[in-house]
């Protein structure tokens, strides 16, 4: 598998966000922190998500993209769309409740292509694990299965977060 990248763009304040390869926590706190600059923007309507050319994605890269959804459908009402070619990964979407906070398609009728990398940063091992946290926390808090799922994981990591 190829080494997990995101990749970001504007167009007309919709805000693209790519992912490639395999996508992983390492990237989680750099996508965190763009998100919140896109959410603080002023020139901001909408956010779409690729996932074409996603080989893997981990549950905490999962855990940001629905805490990104649910704080849109706060703020501005509508949730964004999210694109998967990718039986396995749709599949995993569906089963952790993914068609109730985004918009699933398989294709699009305008071509993005993002050319701006999220680098992974220089993040404390806490800021990682708080974000790992908070992640599972989001898809714990989206579904009765996910909650069973992620319980175990939330509370080692609720423990470690406090020593």
């Amino acid at each position: 598998m190829l080494k997990g990248r995101i990749l970001v763009a504007n167009y007309d304040d919709t805000h693209v966000i790519k992912f490639l390869g395999d996508v992983r926590l390492t990237l989680c706190p750099a996508l965190d922190q763009y998100l919140n600059n896109i959410f603080n923007s002023r020139y901001f309507k909408t956010i779409l998500i690729d996932l074409t050319e996603t080989q893997g994605i981990d549950s905490t890269s999962l855990g940001m993209l629905a805490k990104m959804s649910i704080r849109m459908k706060k703020d501005k009402g509508f949730v964004p769309t999210l694109v998967s070619v990718n039986d396995n990964i749709t599949r995993v979407l569906l089963s952790m409740g993914f068609d109730k906070v985004f918009v699933l398609v398989k294709s699009l009728e305008q071509n993005f292509e993002p050319t701006e990398e999220l680098i992974e940063g220089d993040f404390s091992d806490l800021t990682v694990q708080q974000k790992v946290l908070e992640a599972h926390r989001t898809l714990m808090g989206m579904n009765q299965h996910n909650h069973q799922e992620f319980k175990n994981l939330v509370d080692v990591l609720e423990h470690q977060c406090e020593i």
